[in-house]
């Protein structure tokens, strides 16, 4: 049950997020700028939750997988929809920490 309430929220639990990230995927952290202030994943990019809407084609313009993260995958899973609606490849790795 458990598995599957990840899975719904955008969780991969069988995807390698170093290895999409070696591969060229961009890592978009979706906290606050003072949150992300405090600690985030090393060359991650901070687009705060209420900026996507605005920033959709910033972030299609990085032409690569996007890997979303945030406190803890929730506001990462919000996003995760807008952007497969632009036509984006979208992973949600939850915490920055997975990252």
């Amino acid at each position: 049950m458990i598995q599957q309430f990840k899975q719904f929220l955008g969780f991969g639990s069988n995807v390698d997020y170093q290895e999409l990230i070696e591969n060229g995927a961009k890592v978009v952290d979706v906290r606050s700028r003072e949150e992300y202030a405090s600690g985030h994943a090393e060359g991650s990019l901070n687009i705060p939750v209420n900026e996507v809407p605005q920033k959709i084609q910033q972030i299609k313009n990085l032409k690569s997988p996007v890997i979303l993260c945030c406190a803890s995958g929730m506001r990462a899973s919000s996003v995760m929809g807008i952007l497969k609606d632009a036509g984006m490849e979208v992973y949600n790795a939850g915490s920055w920490m997975n990252v």
